[in-house]
C-alpha cells in the first residue's frame, strides 16, 4: 500500500478473537465505514440527493450484513456444549 492509499483508505489493527472470519468482517466493517463517510460528506456538500445518499448506505448495509451472515461471525457451528449432554 502507498502512503496515498494509506491516507486515503487507513485501517485500524484489528484487536479481537482471531479468526479467519473475524478478519474478513472486521476489514468488510472498516470498508462500510468509509463509504458511508464518503458518502455522507458528498451529501453534507450538496454532490448527492439525501435520498440517493440513504438508498447507497441501505445497500451498503444490506451487503455488510449479507458477509456477516456468510462468514458466521458470532456463529458457533462446531461449538461442543460440554455441559454434559
Amino acid at each position: 500500500m502507498t502512503n496515498r492509499d494509506e491516507f486515503f483508505y487507513p485501517h485500524s489493527r484489528y484487536y479481537g478473537d482471531i479468526k479467519p472470519e473475524n478478519l474478513v468482517f472486521n476489514a468488510n466493517l472498516q470498508q462500510f465505514a468509509q463509504q458511508v463517510n464518503y458518502i455522507c460528506n458528498l451529501e453534507t456538500a450538496g454532490k448527492v440527493e439525501p435520498e440517493a445518499a440513504y438508498k447507497q448506505i441501505k445497500d451498503l448495509w444490506h451487503r455488510l450484513r449479507r458477509s456477516k451472515q456468510e462468514l458466521a461471525v458470532g456463529q458457533h457451528p462446531f461449538h461442543r456444549d460440554d455441559r454434559g449432554k
